[in-house]
Order: structure tokens, then C-alpha cells, then sequence
């Protein structure tokens, strides 16, 4: 049997529709989109569906809503992972797979979460940008240049794509710096992951401080340490210290290769973990195979290509 590691992608992977086929399909996802509305007193089910995309891409609406999409995704696959992973708020979706967090306290932790960057930082004065084809150390020399403002690593998403967020006049100064073969500013609404949001981590820390962990079935590697956990209270702590710190996800990667992961698949909206993980892996030993699950189509091809 495949050593399989789980998945779930983070913001910039949203997209108006997604969760549609779930659930039109499946009466499980009818069931959790109607709860997910129902905790959050708005309908967020409608906001997945329809948009409109300006709506979605607004941060308290964005985490929840990929946050359910992940959940149901996982749930109709219905395969347990030897680990798992979830890009930024996507580590709280696998928690929620792993049954260390419950789902209602996530949807409304997120929501919260989603709430307090935008307050961190208001829109239209942060910004986040994705830098293509440059090293690590690179990027960081290019950074202790920037004068016009705040600008930190967010993302160190594999060996030649580093994410950078800040004050929207510093990232668009670091990137003329960076000077890359390829930069993409990214569709977000706060720049996550750098020192402008430790008003945010520091009012979540309280909302998660109220929160039930409880031990995951299975083991999780985190963000803000790309290490392995087993116990809830490490979880705790390790969203708690995520918001205005660096996402690991080269080496959150590195870790499934050291662990012998030979299939993973990508639950929820999109494909970005996926695209990193086929990359990345190119140089492994044995490559994964490698599954987005976003809607019932993929899940049938992901269920198939595991044998599941």
C-alpha cells in the first residue's frame, strides 16, 4: 500500500465555483457547506459557488471557504494518510482531517483569523508577490535593500519560488530589486506571513487559547517549524506562532521525501501544492504519484490512481 501523505492548499488557490460538483453530487458536502453557513451566519456556500470573485478573495471569506471545500474533498476520499500538510490556513484543514480540531471551532477560527489580518492591514496597502527562478539567499540580499517600507519572506514555497509580503510600495521596490525572470503579484487582500501581522497573531493566539486540541490521528507537519507533531498542544502552538512568520513548504516537502512518501494528493480548490510537489520531486529518488482532489472527477482519478 502507498505511504501516502495528505495535502490542503492555502489562499491564492480560491476560486469562484469550486465545491460546485461536490455539491451538487454528494449529500455530505450539501450537509457541511449548510453547517459551514450556519456558523458563520452568512452564506458562504453561495460565495463558493457564484462569487463574486472581489468577495471571495477577501480574507475572512477566503479561509473559510477553502477550509470547507478541503474538508469535504477530504472526506469524500475517504483515505487516511501516513502524515499530512496544509499550506498556511490549510494547516488548520489538517487538523480538521486529522480530528484535532473540530470543525466548527475551524471555520470560525479562520474566519476570525481571515478577519484580524485585514484589520492588521488595511486593502490596498499590503501586498504579496510570488518570485520565480531565484534562490532563497538571493531574494533575502535583494530584501536588505528595500527602503520604501516593510517586506519579509512569507513563503518559502520550493528551491526557485519565494513568496514576499509587506507594504505594497516595499514589494513592488523588491521586486524591481529581486529583478526575476518571473514575478506574480498574488490575487490576496493582506500580506500574510510577515511582521504586519503580529497585531493579528496576537489576538488569535487568544481565540485559540479557548479552543479544544485534541492529539491527531495521524501526524502533522507544521508551518512556522516544519517539523513533525503528534500531540494537540503542538498544534496550538504552532498556529498561534504562524501568522507573521515564514511558511516552510520546501522543507515541509523535504520532510516527505525523508519519510519515504510515495503518493500524496491535494484536497480542496486548485492545484498549487500539487504543481510544487511534481517539481520538487523530479529530483527524488522514487517520485509520488501525485493527485489534486477538487471536485468529483479528480477524486474518482485519485481514487483509481491509489487503488482506493
Amino acid at each position: 500500500m502507498a505511504k501516502l501523505a495528505c495535502l490542503f492548499p492555502g489562499q491564492a488557490s480560491q476560486k469562484v465555483g469550486m465545491g460546485l460538483a461536490f455539491h451538487e453530487e454528494s449529500s455530505l458536502a450539501r450537509e457541511t457547506f449548510a453547517r459551514a453557513d450556519e456558523i458563520l451566519g452568512y452564506a458562504i456556500s453561495r460565495m463558493c459557488f457564484e462569487g463574486p470573485e472581489e468577495e471571495l478573495k477577501l480574507t475572512q471569506n477566503t479561509q473559510p471557504a477553502l477550509l470547507v471545500v478541503s474538508t469535504i474533498a477530504f472526506e469524500l476520499f475517504g483515505m487516511e494518510p501516513c502524515l499530512a500538510a496544509g499550506h498556511s490556513l490549510g494547516e488548520y484543514s489538517a487538523l480538521v482531517a486529522a480530528g484535532a480540531l473540530r470543525f466548527e471551532d475551524a471555520v470560525l477560527l479562520v474566519h476570525k483569523r481571515g478577519q484580524y489580518m485585514q484589520q492588521a492591514v488595511p486593502v490596498g496597502e499590503g501586498a504579496m508577490a510570488a518570485v520565480l527562478g531565484k534562490e532563497l539567499a538571493e531574494v533575502e540580499e535583494s530584501l536588505h535593500d528595500v527602503k520604501s517600507g516593510v517586506v519579509e519572506i512569507a513563503n518559502w514555497n520550493s528551491r526557485q519560488q519565494i513568496v514576499i509580503a509587506g507594504h505594497k510600495e516595499a514589494v513592488e521596490e523588491a521586486l524591481l530589486l529581486i529583478d526575476s525572470p518571473r514575478a506574480v503579484i498574488l490575487p490576496v487582500s493582506a500580506p500574510f506571513h510577515c511582521e504586519l501581522m503580529k497585531s493579528a497573531e496576537e489576538k488569535l493566539a487568544y481565540d485559540l487559547n479557548h479552543v479544544e486540541f485534541r492529539d491527531p490521528r495521524f501526524p502533522i507537519i507544521t508551518n512556522v517549524d516544519a517539523a513533525i507533531i503528534r500531540i494537540g498542544a503542538a498544534a496550538r502552538d504552532g498556529l498561534k506562532r504562524q501568522v507573521s512568520r515564514t511558511v516552510l513548504w520546501y522543507r515541509t516537502m523535504e520532510i516527505l521525501r525523508q519519510e519515504g512518501v510515495d503518493a500524496a494528493v491535494e484536497l480542496g480548490s486548485g492545484s498549487v501544492l500539487s504543481g510544487l510537489l511534481k517539481r520538487e520531486s523530479r529530483g527524488w529518488d522514487t517520485r509520488p504519484v501525485i493527485q489534486p482532489v477538487g471536485d468529483p472527477e479528480t477524486l474518482a482519478a485519485a481514487r483509481s490512481a491509489l487503488g482506493g
